[in-house]
C-alpha cells in the first residue's frame, strides 16, 4: 500500500513538472520581462539612452533579441554578458568595479563623509564662545570699544594732513 501511495505521488509530482515546463517553454517572455533587462543596458548607438526607451529601428532590434534570448532559456546575466562581449562595458546601465570604474563607487561616499565632517566642526566653532578678554588687553571700562583705536587711526591721519 504504502509503494503504490509513493509511486502515485511520485508520478503526480513528474506529471506537474513536467506540464510546468511545457508551460514556460511555451509562452514568450513579456514586454515587462525584455524592458527589465533593457533598463539596465543603454544603446550602443545612441548616447545615454537606455534601451527600454530608445526608438530607433537597432534597438527595437535588440530588444527582439533580448526577447529571443529570454524565449531560449537565456539568464540576464548571461544576456547582459551577450551584450558587454558585443559592444564593451559602456552598454552598462551601471559600470562594473573593475579597473578604474571602482573610483564611481568610492568617491561620492568618501564626498559625503568628509563634507559631514568639515560641517561638523564648522559648527562646533561656531558654536563656541569667544575668547574673553583679559583686563590688561581691554579698553577702559566706560570707554566704548574701538575708540582707542579710532583716536589712533585720526590721530596718524591729521598728522598725514598737516605735512601737506
Amino acid at each position: 500500500m504504502k509503494r503504490i501511495l509513493l509511486v502515485f505521488i511520485c508520478t503526480l509530482f513528474l506529471t506537474l513538472l513536467a506540464s510546468v515546463g511545457a508551460q514556460a517553454q511555451g509562452n514568450p517572455p513579456s514586454d515587462d520581462d525584455v524592458n527589465a533587462i533593457a533598463k539596465q543596458l543603454y544603446c550602443p548607438v545612441c548616447e545615454n539612452i537606455p534601451l527600454d526607451v530608445c526608438g530607433t529601428q537597432a534597438c527595437a532590434q535588440w530588444r527582439d533579441l533580448i526577447r529571443e534570448k529570454l524565449a531560449d532559456g537565456w539568464s540576464e546575466t548571461q544576456i547582459k554578458q551577450y551584450f558587454v562581449d558585443q559592444y564593451g562595458d559602456r552598454v552598462l546601465a551601471t559600470p562594473p568595479a573593475r579597473g578604474l570604474n571602482w573610483l564611481v563607487y568610492i568617491v561620492p561616499p568618501l564626498a559625503i563623509l568628509a563634507g559631514a565632517y568639515i560641517l561638523l566642526r564648522a559648527l562646533r566653532m561656531w558654536r563656541e564662545q569667544p575668547p574673553s578678554m583679559d583686563s590688561a588687553t581691554s579698553p577702559p571700562f566706560n570707554s566704548e570699544p574701538g575708540v582707542a583705536e579710532q583716536d589712533e587711526y585720526i590721530q596718524r591721519l591729521e598728522e598725514e594732513l598737516s605735512k601737506r
